[in-house]
């Protein structure tokens, strides 16, 4: 998980929302969590800021905090809670009512391992997701790595979005900013998505492919592979979502090509460029765009 992000994106949806607010967060390392907390100490928030540890893997454990965000806590403000996880989940209660839900779903891995010490990147701009010309012959990627990859940034933020409908339905203003990539587009099968079940369908199938060996030939991207067919499973559950769901606000924002520890910090873009565009879609009106993709700051296509 980047916890960079993380503590970025909380802060900053911490500092725009409510005075008054407590905050849970969370990460999958217990460890790197708590240096995230450490960040929060220079905003002045550490007293009103807990730590809860979750891997978006884990069924059990989202099950679980959803238990814990859903409850107010007792506190010594009046003005009600903001709980953030993954990257920001925040939850605003105002006299035990649930006024605003915010989930921003930036849990993520590369899905192989690459030799950073080893890449040579070209020219690049700071809309990407790097140069990609030779990744391949720095990158190791394994059926076990593939599938944990899906595992963590597509099912893992699907599963967060479910076990937090019934918060979110509650919400007056339900906001859902997946953290996505540019390099989501490039996948057919999810470009113009019906049903849930189909994206299900397309990430099977490459998972067949990839243990026959057959991702070439299968049509599928080459370069950090599960990644990328990750973000576009989460690009097109999204748009399902959003279709679903019209009183909520889904949309998916690529930050650009972001130092962090996901990219060993050869990007360009600072952590606090990056997280302009999520947090802006975070704090989104009610009457809000929905079922969007940007690139940074700027509204693009899924395909």
């Amino acid at each position: 998980m980047r916890c960079e992000g993380l503590a970025a994106q909380g802060t900053e949806i911490s500092l725009s929302g409510p005075k008054g607010l407590s905050r849970t967060l969370c990460a999958r390392d217990e460890q790197r969590g708590c240096e995230a907390l450490e960040k929060f100490k220079g905003f002045g928030l550490s007293e009103l800021v807990v730590f809860h540890q979750l891997d978006v893997a884990d069924p059990s454990g989202i099950a679980a905090l959803a238990d814990f965000v859903k409850t107010p806590r007792e506190r010594s403000d009046s003005n009600g809670g903001c709980d953030v996880a993954v990257a920001a989940m925040a939850v605003w209660h105002g006299d035990g009512v649930v006024v605003a839900v915010i989930m921003v779903n930036n849990a993520g891995i590369l899905g192989a391992m690459v030799d950073f010490d080893a890449l040579k990147l070209p020219e690049i701009g700071s809309g990407g997701s790097g140069g990609q010309d030779n990744w391949n012959e720095v990158t190791t990627q394994s059926y076990e790595s593939a599938k944990e990859c899906l595992e963590t940034n597509y099912y893992g933020a699907k599963r967060m979005i479910e076990a937090f409908l019934p918060l979110l339905q509650l919400s007056d203003s339900p906001t859902i900013v997946n953290v996505s990539s540019g390099m989501g587009r490039s996948v057919e099968g999810c470009r113009k998505p019906h049903r849930r079940e189909r994206v299900d369908e397309v990430l099977n199938k490459f998972l067949k492919d990839f243990q026959a060996n057959s991702i070439e030939t299968g049509g599928w991207p080459t370069v950090l592979s599960a990644y990328t067919v990750s973000k576009a499973a989460m690009n097109a559950y999204a748009r399902i979502a959003a279709k679903k769901y019209p009183n909520f606000r889904v949309n998916c924002v690529c930050p650009g090509f972001v130092k962090t520890d996901l990219n060993n910090k050869i990007g360009i873009l600072s952590v606090e460029e990056g997280v302009l565009c999520p947090v802006r879609l975070a704090l989104l009106p009610h009457d809000g765009p929905s079922g969007l993709f940007f690139i940074q700051n700027k509204e693009s296509s899924f395909e």
